[in-house]
């Protein structure tokens, strides 16, 4: 199968992704007052909220945890990718794969050099580790549904599969980023974060694809000529 996608409206939306995405971060870095009012504005509410209704807070709990949590998207693209396996497209499978990877590689990293501390509260309701932006559940719904739409549309699935899988996606990727929220141990410009890197990777592997199939093909050709007698 090869890709039939070369058109340059990837390519325009992956670098406004990226942009938007520098951006946001530099933002963040520089600890931006306005962006950071914003940040509480929301956050705090929500936690008063969180405290004030325990049963949903729970249900939060139980969609994050394990709905949305991020090894139970890992385990959706590991079935992605076996499909793509069964199929004999090898070289699909490992782009997918290394897509996904690159995901957790990138935010860890981002995580790492920012060391953007949590909210933090007298009576939290949740927890989690590690530097806040950005959002890992966020970044990794995000690779994860995006990559499964892209084989979906890819393959040929029929309309009515395609519009399903995009309202799953959707709910998915904007639920999983207000159960954080919800739940007190992120702030707003980290799910967004989260959803920019996210997107733009699976757009930039989407617009590279093409080229790596054909850089694949023209070296087999040449191998087939050099072997030829």
């Amino acid at each position: 199968m090869q890709p039939q996608n070369r058109h340059p409206r990837p390519l325009r939306i992956a670098s406004v992704l990226s942009v938007l995405f520098v951006v946001l971060l530099a933002l963040v870095a520089a600890r931006w007052g306005p962006l950071i009012s914003a940040d509480r504005d929301v956050v705090v509410p929500l936690h008063r909220s969180a405290l004030d209704h325990p049963g949903w807070t729970e249900a939060n709990r139980v969609l994050t945890d394990w709905i949305w949590d991020p090894w139970t998207m890992r385990a959706l693209t590991a079935v992605i990718v076996l499909w793509l396996l069964m199929r004999r497209e090898r070289m699909l499978a490992l782009w997918v794969a290394v897509t996904a990877a690159a995901g957790t590689a990138l935010q860890q990293g981002v995580k790492a050099a920012l060391d953007r501390p949590r909210p933090h509260w007298a009576n939290p309701v949740d927890s989690a580790h590690y530097a806040a932006f950005p959002s890992g559940h966020a970044l990794t719904a995000t690779v994860t549904f995006g990559l499964l739409l892209w084989m979906l549309k890819l393959h040929g699935a029929p309309a009515p599969w395609q519009r399903l899988a995009t309202a799953v996606a959707a709910v998915s990727v904007l639920g999983v980023g207000l159960t954080r929220l919800y739940l007190g141990v992120h702030w707003p410009t980290d799910i967004l974060g989260g959803w920019l890197l996210g997107a733009a990777l699976v757009a930039w592997a989407v617009v590279a694809y093409p080229y790596a199939v054909i850089h694949r093909a023209e070296r087999k050709s040449s191998a087939d000529g050099r072997v030829r007698p």
